[in-house]
Order: C-alpha cells, then sequence, then structure tokens
C-alpha cells in the first residue's frame, strides 16, 4: 500500500503548504509516499519532494494540466489512488485543493476530513483532530471508509528535510474531454514579491496607519521581513490599499508562521482570518484595543514611532 499526496504548484514551483502534506504523509509511517503533480513544473521541483519525504512523483505533464482544472485533476488522482493501491490521499487545505478532495471523495467512496491538524490516531480506529470554528475549537472524527482524504490545515506541520531524491515518472491518465469544458479565459494575480496567501510573514496595516501615503512604513518593515502586506477591511474599504490585500473572515484567510498587525482594532471578523497564525505581534497605540488578547506579543506605542525603529533594528541585526 501507499500513500498518495497531491501536490500544488505555483509557476512550475511546488508550494510550501504541499511540502508539509508530503512531510505529513512521510510521518503517518503507513506505506511509500508518491507524490502527483499536474502541468509543467520544473525538474529538479519534482525530485526535491523527496527531500521532505515521498519515495517517487508521478508527473502529468500535458500542457492543458497547467490551469488548474479541478475536474481533471480529480480524475487524475483517483485514476492515480488506484494503479498505486493507496488508501489514503493527503494534501494541503487550500482553495484548490478543497474543490478537488471533495471530487475525489465521490469518484472513489473515500471519507474525508479537512483543516487536519495532526496525525492520525489508530489506536481505535481511524481518527484526525480538526480545527473548526475558525480555529476557536478542534474536533475528533473518525474516517470509516477503506479509503481515506485527509486535507492538512496550512502550517500545522513542519516540513521534513532530510530525504532523498524522489525518482520521477511519467503518468498521463486517461482524462475524458468533459472534464476540460470549462477554460480559464484570463487570471488576474496579486502582485507584490511575497503573495498572502503563501506568506510565512504577514504585516497588516489598519486605519491607525491615518492614510495612504503612510503605507510605506508597513512596506518596508514586510521587505526587510520577507514579508506579504495584508490590510484590514475598513482599509479596502475606503480604497486606501487594494481588495486583494484585505485579510480577515470576509477576505484572505491566512496562516503564517508570525502575523504583525499596525493599528489594527481586532474586529472579531479580522481575527477570524489570522486566528491560524502561529504568532502574533500587535503594535497599536490604544492599550485597550481587542487585539492585544489574541496576540502573542505586543507592543503599546504609534506606529510612526515604533515602525520607523523596528525596521532599523531588524536591518542592523541582518
Amino acid at each position: 500500500m501507499s500513500i498518495l499526496v497531491f501536490v500544488e504548484t505555483d509557476e512550475g514551483k511546488i508550494k510550501k503548504s504541499s511540502l508539509e502534506a508530503v512531510s505529513y504523509a512521510s510521518a503517518m509511517n503507513d506505506g511509500d509516499v508518491v507524490a502527483i503533480a499536474f502541468g509543467e513544473v520544473d525538474s529538479a521541483e519534482l525530485s526535491g519532494v523527496g527531500k521532505s519525504g515521498a519515495q517517487k512523483v508521478l508527473h502529468a505533464a500535458d500542457q492543458k494540466l497547467n490551469e488548474g482544472n479541478i475536474q481533471a485533476y480529480s480524475t487524475g488522482i483517483a485514476a492515480a489512488m488506484d494503479s498505486n493501491g493507496a488508501s489514503s490521499l493527503v494534501m494541503a487545505n487550500s482553495s484548490l485543493g478543497d474543490a478537488v478532495a471533495a471530487r475525489v471523495a465521490i469518484k472513489t467512496g473515500a471519507s474525508l476530513a479537512s483543516n487536519v491538524t495532526s496525525l492520525p490516531d489508530t489506536s481505535n480506529g481511524f481518527k484526525v483532530t480538526r480545527s473548526i470554528y475558525t480555529g476557536k475549537a478542534f474536533a475528533t472524527v473518525e474516517l470509516t471508509g477503506d479509503k481515506r482524504i485527509i486535507a492538512i490545515k496550512k502550517n500545522s506541520v513542519d516540513i521534513k528535510e532530510d530525504g532523498g531524491d524522489a525518482s520521477v515518472e511519467n503518468f498521463a491518465p486517461e482524462i475524458p474531454e468533459s472534464d476540460f469544458g470549462v477554460k480559464k479565459l484570463s487570471q488576474e494575480k496579486a502582485t507584490g514579491d511575497v503573495l498572502l496567501p503563501e506568506a510565512d510573514i504577514v504585516v497588516s496595516g489598519g486605519r491607525g496607519m491615518k492614510g495612504p501615503e503612510n503605507w510605506n512604513m508597513i512596506e518596508d518593515l514586510a521587505k526587510t521581513l520577507g514579508a506579504a502586506t495584508g490590510c484590514s477591511k475598513p482599509v479596502s474599504d475606503i480604497g486606501w490599499r487594494p481588495h486583494h490585500e484585505h485579510v480577515g473572515q470576509t477576505g484572505v484567510k491566512v496562516s503564517p508562521t508570525l502575523y504583525v498587525a499596525v493599528g489594527i482594532s481586532g474586529a472579531i471578523q479580522h481575527l477570524a482570518g489570522v486566528n491560524s497564525s502561529k504568532y502574533i505581534v500587535v503594535i497599536n497605540k490604544d492599550a485597550e484595543a481587542p487585539f492585544f488578547k489574541a496576540a502573542d506579543y505586543g507592543i503599546v506605542g504609534d506606529a510612526f514611532e515604533v515602525l520607523p525603529k523596528l525596521t532599523e533594528a531588524l536591518k542592523s541585526a541582518n
């Protein structure tokens, strides 16, 4: 038996969240770990998945699979599970992963658990722990099917880096033309050196920044940390920042290792989008700001005084 891992790519590179999924599968110790990737991907990227614990990578390299086609990916993954005798499928919990996982579950009759945060407990059945209610609680669920699909919550697994190179095999599943009935005509990608959904560090600003002309302080700190920039909903609503930077329940939900909130009060809608962060640092001159209750570290002070000093200190330390 083997464990199949669906790895997502972006511009030919394996996403960090997918390497977490490979490492999770490796830690399950339930057979060989086989990864599957679609579309044009750099060969070194594919073999490098072995460092995270995969022994083999199946590469469906057809150019028609470059665009993240949910139907075609689901068909290909279901075929790979069958041909490799995989009883478990592991993937990152993402917008693409969620849609693919649901379809593969229907095709294979597998049990599905999403937002999983820990390794399975197999002492009495097959149970996993899920993050629920936007990270405010956890649920233990039992997967009773012969096949299982596990979608891993981002940043809940440390990436393994001590494995060897994986072998790469061409994989050409039979995908019906009907799976390509929907075509992507155009795509607008968020701009920036680091994009929010994949960022390991995020620096966000709120109305406490007083205006878009002061955003250079947020950007300077983000650049120093190698971080993505975000903002609160009111900031995007009044046009200070683009809507794709809006972090929160109705915007982009993030799970970085470090989230820095500057001049953001901490409304519940914003907290719902960031409370999966490993560490939260809050900078606000209002000591009673609700965000401090959710913070791991807090700085009570004027952002216009704190940010330049913090950025300069970080530059000096590098």
